[in-house]
Parts: structure tokens; C-alpha cells; sequence
């Protein structure tokens, strides 16, 4: 039995210089034109098992977490939601449907450690970025004839992720229409930042055979139980609009209110709920890591906690900053460590330890244990050779991948990179010399 590890075709891409400005040409390509940002010169690879079992993980910790309150609170959310600090006005708003359990949608954000991935946050929600390029990347690569005979030389693949979320809505609009209408739901005043993003995805949705529509959520009435963005009925809202635009926006719940009453009447399906929040919270991710908790869980469920997901502690409910312990520990292992607000994304707020001085980190701890923030274990990514287009001199770079899951399972995934260690957040929107890295399976049994 053959049970070597098939081989990263890395080294093997590096060395072709007539690949070498491929990625460079794809921003004129018709599915990605109307994206403005820009690409790592080389696509990312991964073999195919590990990035199916590590799906097969996320997909375990959604259910655990979203377990969580039954689990850990005997159903009861209020208690739930005051273990991860939600104040009054953010828990109505994110509960408006009863507390429902949202279905199994979002991307999963994890770093390779050069062994294996590790968690970094759990994106249960629609409005996360990158499904509008993660399939549309390799796939315009594919149609380069040089690139398309590399990829049959190492046994390249990739899961469209536009094709699985096009399949997933037209499931989630299945019991309203054969041939569902979706719309995708910017916050009020969104579609000024994102339009170019949300474009290229509808683009993407209209190619897989969605009648398929973006707009912001002031755009959108109520009749008879239904929604319409002008005279078309909308089978199904892609919710884009987050918890914060809505709190902030002096109309939100006001605009807020006919989406979810055409959901509680059946003409109009909400994916996904305002609940999802309640899960993608990353207070949930140190409800999961906590060590008085471990009797909650299998020893199978656990082996998934601990094979994937970082040491994580909340923050909320230290005791005296002086005498509390993980406080202490907090404070002494500074560079080992990052702080992150339980309820952002996109690397807001977030503090990594090793990139401060000690008086900044105590600072952002004593302002972490009032906002109940958490502090997970620092994961150091492996470097991602890559030659630089116009000098040919191969540099080390790092990437956060990101993993799209549906109800179907693995829905693909893709890749943010900078130039290694000169970001301590990987990122699009938390670092401006971030590109975006199209992903190839290798080794497909």
C-alpha cells in the first residue's frame, strides 16, 4: 500500500516563469471586474483531505456551539446571552425570531500552523466576504491553457464556492418557488462601501441560474406577507445588513421589521437569521475551551475542540485586576497571546500582544475585562513562498484561509495574505497591502 503524503506543488509553480504574471491578469477578467482589490501572485495550495477533514471539524463545532444553550443553560437564553456579555439592546434585536438555531452557513477563518489549520473565529452568518472570489479565482486561472496543464500535471482541483451557495439558496427558497428570487440585503447607506463586492457576487449567483437582486434594506417593502424591491416578489433575503448597522441607524428597527415579519409569515425566507449572532460570537468560542465545562461534552466532541480550536478565555467577569488569575496570566504571557472583541469581525479592535508594549497590552486587558473581550493563544502562521512577478525573487508570505461551509458541506475556500509577520491581523479590511489568494486542492483520491 502507497501511504506517502501527495506532494504542495508549490516549488513546482514557483519555478515557472510562464505562469509568473498569470494571477496579475486576472482582475480583467469578466466574473472579477467589478472588484477593486488585489491578488497574491500565486494561487494557494492544499491537500484535499486535510481541508475536507477540517471542514468535517467546523461542521462539528457549528453544532456544538450552536448547542451552547441548551448544553451549558438548560435553554435558557437570557442566561446565555449574559454569559457573552450581549447588552439588552442587541439581544431583542438578535433574538427577534424567538432564538432560532440558524442553519449551517458561513465561513470559518483559520490559519495553517504547518502541521495542521487552527480556528481563529467561527463566521456563522451570510454577510460574510470572499464567496463573490473564491470560486471565480480558480476557475478564470483554469481557462489559462498553461495554468490548466500545470493543474492536470499535480491533479489540481477546487469546489466552486459561488456553485454551492447558488444551490443552498435555491434549497432555503425551495418550499416558495421552483425558481426562487433572491435578494441580497445591504445595512442602510451599505452598498456606498460595498456595491463593487456585492455586484461581482450577484454576477456570480446570476451565472449558476439565480434570478438574483442587491439592494439595501430601505429599498424593500412588505405586502400581504411577502417582500418586493419594486414590483418583483422576493422569494429569499440574503441577509448583508449586520446587527451594528441596525443598531446604529436611527430607523433600523424600523427597516428591519417587514423582513422579519414577511419571514414570520412564510412569503419570504430571512437566510440567515439575526440569530446567528448569538453564535458567532466569540465568547462562544471560549464557552467551547473552557476547562470547567469539559464534563459537557464527549470525549469524541472534545477531541474536535481540542484538535482545531486554540486556547480561548473570556475575559468577562474577571474578579480584582490585581489578584484575578487570568488576568495574570494574560499580563505575563503578552507575546504569546491576542486580544479580540467578542462581537466584531474583520480584525476590529483587535490587539495582538506580541506587536504592543507592555503598558498598551495591560491597557487593552483592563479595557478587554469591562468589554468582556477574549484572549486566545497565538497561532503563527507557516510561511507561503512566493517570487514576486517583476523581480523573480521568491519571498515568505503568510495567509488566513477561509472556509465556506453550507448544509451541503464544504462549499470551498480561499485565502487573505500579507508579506510574513509585517501585519499581526490578516485581513482585507484590518490591513491595506492584504491580497487575496485564490485555493487548489491537491492529492483528490
Amino acid at each position: 500500500m502507497n501511504t506517502q503524503r501527495p506532494t504542495d506543488p508549490s516549488a513546482a509553480y514557483n519555478q515557472r516563469e510562464d505562469l509568473r504574471h498569470l494571477v496579475g491578469e486576472i482582475d480583467r477578467h469578466p466574473s472579477l471586474r467589478n472588484w477593486t482589490g488585489s491578488y497574491l501572485p500565486r494561487p494557494l495550495f492544499v491537500e484535499h483531505r486535510q481541508i475536507l477533514e477540517f471542514s468535517d471539524d467546523v461542521q462539528c463545532l457549528f453544532e456544538l456551539i450552536t448547542s451552547l444553550p441548551q448544553r451549558m443553560f438548560d435553554g435558557d437564553l437570557d442566561a446565555y446571552v449574559s454569559a457573552l456579555g450581549i447588552d439588552e439592546g442587541r439581544s431583542r434585536l438578535i433574538r427577534s425570531l424567538g432564538g432560532i438555531k440558524p442553519p449551517c452557513y458561513g465561513r470559518a477563518d483559520m490559519y495553517h500552523d504547518g502541521t495542521s489549520f487552527k480556528l481563529l473565529e467561527m463566521g456563522i452568518a451570510s454577510e460574510v466576504g470572499g464567496a463573490d472570489r473564491a470560486g471565480e479565482i480558480p476557475s478564470a486561472l483554469m481557462e489559462n491553457d498553461a495554468f490548466a496543464g500545470f493543474a492536470t500535471e499535480h491533479g489540481l482541483g477546487y469546489t466552486h464556492t459561488g456553485r454551492e451557495v447558488a444551490e443552498t439558496l435555491r434549497a432555503a427558497g425551495s418550499g416558495i418557488a421552483a425558481d426562487p428570487v433572491v435578494a441580497l440585503l445591504e445595512g442602510p447607506g451599505g452598498l456606498a462601501n460595498y456595491a463593487s463586492h456585492w455586484n461581482t457576487f450577484r454576477d456570480v449567483m446570476r451565472g449558476f441560474g439565480l434570478d438574483f437582486h442587491v439592494a439595501e434594506i430601505g429599498d424593500v417593502a412588505e405586502r400581504g406577507g411577502k417582500l418586493y424591491l419594486g414590483e418583483t416578489g422576493i422569494d429569499v433575503v440574503l441577509r448583508c445588513f449586520t446587527v451594528e448597522e441596525i443598531i446604529g441607524d436611527e430607523q433600523g428597527f424600523s427597516l428591519v421589521e417587514p423582513v422579519l415579519r414577511a419571514h414570520r409569515e412564510g412569503g419570504t425566507v430571512l437566510f440567515t437569521p439575526l440569530e446567528s449572532n448569538l453564535f458567532a460570537n466569540k465568547g462562544a468560542l471560549a464557552l467551547l475551551s473552557d476547562p470547567h465545562r469539559r464534563s459537557l461534552f464527549t470525549a469524541d466532541e472534545l477531541d474536535v475542540v481540542d484538535r482545531v480550536l486554540p486556547w480561548t478565555r473570556s475575559l468577562k467577569g474577571a474578579s480584582s485586576l490585581a489578584d484575578d488569575e487570568l488576568v495574570g496570566h494574560a499580563r505575563e504571557h503578552r507575546d504569546q497571546l491576542i486580544l479580540k472583541p467578542n462581537g466584531y469581525y474583520g480584525g476590529v479592535g483587535v490587539i495582538a500582544g506580541w506587536s504592543v508594549d507592555d503598558d498598551t497590552w495591560w491597557r487593552a486587558l483592563k479595557d478587554g475585562v469591562a468589554d468582556g473581550c477574549v484572549i486566545q493563544q497565538r497561532v503563527v502562521p507557516r510561511s507561503e513562498p512566493v517570487v514576486d512577478p517583476e523581480t523573480g525573487v521568491q519571498e515568505p508570505w503568510q495567509a488566513a484561509w477561509g472556509l465556506f461551509y453550507t448544509p451541503r458541506g464544504y462549499a470551498g475556500a480561499y485565502a487573505r495574505a500579507v508579506p510574513a509577520f509585517e501585519s499581526p491581523v490578516i485581513g482585507v479590511t484590518a490591513y491595506k497591502n492584504t491580497r487575496t489568494a485564490g485555493v487548489f486542492h491537491y492529492g483528490e483520491d
